[in-house]
């Protein structure tokens, strides 16, 4: 237990309503296309319909970190709230599929304020000994609700009609607005000699960071292009093999099963032995699954293929976050999470247009690109990741003597943060209660 931390209070003020908003969302993200389709859309136009929260989510990172360093975590997710409520009430009213868009634009808009709000206060509040386990604790949760809202939703549904799952992913939103607005505020960074707070351009932060973002953020693009690609390929897969709709969801059921079995134990693993030490496997087996997919033949191979992406999944649960935190230099820690996270949405909502284009050819040569990707996303994360270990607390000055090394960091990116990105230089990391980068070693 780390001296002086309590993690108590972020139970109600960071997991619950993380769980909360993962049901709504859970809730709402499968009637989306439905609906579409009732208001008349095509199915080509009911899936791109589906892409726009993904790409509000992109569009959203870059504001995202500007909205957070100037209102402050607690605020700009109020802020988000407000947005998501009224993007979510768009869809829910909507009565053309033009409506909807607007209302999935907006929904996902928020969805990035939302997140980078809490990352960031989670990144602040945490100390780094214990922060791959939060991170992977606040992803859990959401998962779990992720994992429980579609059964939530099916009721209201049942009873309601395919409206009633955006109507429940209203409820969780405002719900897990407010129960996130109770977390204190942890004030930001001030400029020295003037006590303001400090703003920085997003253009000054890609220069200052293009670096760490062309090397370690192709690693998270990659990532984010194959998680997301998981959802197009393995039903599309499915319904080739000719299975139906309801044997997809089941198998659907126990991928995510198996994918939040592995959630948290991931974090446990990050802080035990270091973010390469998670980062690479979780890609190396999701590149495997996607590699044996095309062999797939029956329902059977078709729910190990499910497994292992779910074993991959899961493992890598809170790595992105954690990696950003870890990097982020404090006194621009929401503007460059906002840069980081651009990074790794943009995967997201690029990878499964990019499977699509692949596989108008072949929708095996699709599963093969992908898995293509994901085992190059895994070289970049051993290439680019530093290694991180658990320290006793000490002071600079007792550590320095002994340990010259930590001077000058070996790891790839070590440099990178030390000498190009402003990131915390290891006094920073020894002066608190912390644990501190280590060499590559």
């Amino acid at each position: 237990m780390t001296e002086g931390f309590d993690p108590k209070p972020l139970i109600t003020a960071v997991f619950v309503p993380s769980a909360i908003f993962g049901i709504g969302q859970g809730a709402g993200a499968p009637v989306v296309a439905l609906l579409a389709r009732e208001l008349g859309a095509s199915v080509p136009v009911a899936g791109v319909v589906v892409a726009l929260v993904a790409l509000g989510a992109v569009i959203g990172d870059l504001p995202a970190g500007s909205i957070v360093a100037r209102l402050g975590e607690r605020r700009a997710i109020l802020a988000g709230t407000a947005v998501g409520t009224v993007g979510v009430l768009v869809s829910l009213t909507a009565w053309t599929p033009a409506v909807l868009a607007a209302g999935a634009v907006l929904t996902g808009f928020a969805n990035a304020v939302w997140g980078l709000a809490r990352q960031s206060y989670l990144a602040e509040a945490v100390p780094i000994e214990r922060r791959a386990r939060a991170m992977a604790a606040f992803a859990t949760m959401w998962r779990l609700g992720f994992f429980l809202g579609p059964f939530l939703g099916a009721g209201v549904i049942h009873l309601v009609g395919v409206r009633g799952g955006l109507a429940v992913q209203a409820v969780g939103v405002v719900l897990s607005g407010v129960l996130m607005a109770r977390a204190p505020d942890l004030g930001r960074r001030t400029d020295a000699g003037t006590g303001e707070r400090t703003h920085t351009s997003l253009g000054t932060i890609l220069r200052r960071h293009r670096r760490l973002l062309g090397t370690l953020g192709v690693g998270s693009l990659l990532m984010g292009a194959a998680r997301a690609s998981r959802e197009a390929v393995l039903p599309l897969w499915a319904s080739h093999i000719g299975l139906d709709a309801a044997t997809v969801s089941i198998v659907f059921g126990i991928g995510g099963a198996v994918d939040l079995l592995c959630s948290y134990p991931a974090g446990q693993l990050m802080d035990r032995y270091g973010r390469r030490a998670v980062a690479v496997p979780s890609l190396l087996v999701i590149g495997v699954a996607f590699l044996i997919l095309p062999v797939a033949d029956d329902l059977a191979s078709l729910a190990a293929v499910a497994v292992v992406l779910g074993i991959g999944n899961g493992l890598g649960n809170g790595v992105i976050m954690t990696l950003g935190a870890d990097t982020a230099p404090p006194a621009t820690r929401a503007e460059f999470l906002a840069a980081w996270r651009f990074t790794h949405d943009t995967g997201m909502f690029v990878g499964p247009f990019a499977v699509g284009a692949v596989a108008t050819l072949s929708l095996a040569a699709g599963a093969l690109t992908v898995g293509g990707l994901a085992l190059l996303g895994a070289a970049c994360m051993f290439r680019f990741v530093p290694r991180y270990s658990p320290w006793p607390r000490r002071t600079l000055e007792q550590v320095a003597p002994a340990e010259p090394a930590l001077h000058n960091i070996t790891s790839t990116l070590g440099h990178v943060c030390v000498s190009d990105c402003s990131s915390p230089k290891v006094g920073d990391w020894t002066s608190s209660a912390s644990t501190p980068p280590t060499s590559g070693r």
